[in-house]
């Protein structure tokens, strides 16, 4: 059996309508979604850990002294004070440029859906990680042989993904966005 309601409040049916058009328009939402989760993934380059809280992987010995060949050093060929303190401090992903954490952006796909990535052609490699050689093989130009690329194993550090926060701070944004009259 059917039960009819009716609404003789108009505050309520105009509540009611208000609350139907929201939901029918989402893209102010998704924006405001996708603008708080691009600054989100932006700070985990700051704190070097993936959205869970878990630390990223420490850069190799390797990675280390190619990125040392950058900075100044004292005559006996011993990095000067001010570099050796440069990279200590040196992060996974922060590179020469920084390229990776400043293209991290935002896009509305359709009339649901939000996107967070990079342009940045390594910006999967360094999401999910990759062995040595699992992209194939290239060429030396000047000797024979080949080499693998990556040329050995590069180990995941997630930036992608949401966090415990950014999960209550997108059902806040739902709501706030739901609700508002």
């Amino acid at each position: 059996m059917a039960q009819l309601i009716e609404l003789s409040d108009r505050t309520g049916l105009d509540y009611l309508q208000g609350f139907v058009a929201r939901g029918q328009n989402l893209r102010p939402l998704l924006l405001e979604i996708g603008e708080d989760l691009a600054e989100s993934t932006k700070q985990r380059f700051a704190s070097a850990t993936d959205p869970d809280g878990q630390a990223w992987a420490p850069n190799s010995a390797l990675t280390l002294a190619r990125y040392s060949s950058l900075f100044a050093k004292k005559k006996d060929g011993s990095l000067t004070k001010r570099s050796a303190t440069k990279l200590a401090g040196k992060k996974p992903g922060t590179g020469e440029t920084g390229a990776l954490k400043t293209t991290i952006n935002y896009q509305v796909h359709g009339e649901d859906t939000v996107g967070i990535g990079s342009p940045m052609i390594y910006a999967g490699t360094f999401n999910y990680g990759a062995k040595s050689g699992e992209f194939g093989f290239g060429m030396f130009a000047s000797r024979n042989g080949s080499f693998p690329i990556p040329w050995g194993d590069i180990p995941a550090r997630r930036f992608l993904g949401l966090s415990a926060a950014d999960k209550v701070n997108v059902a806040d944004l739902i709501r706030s966005y739901m609700l508002e009259g």
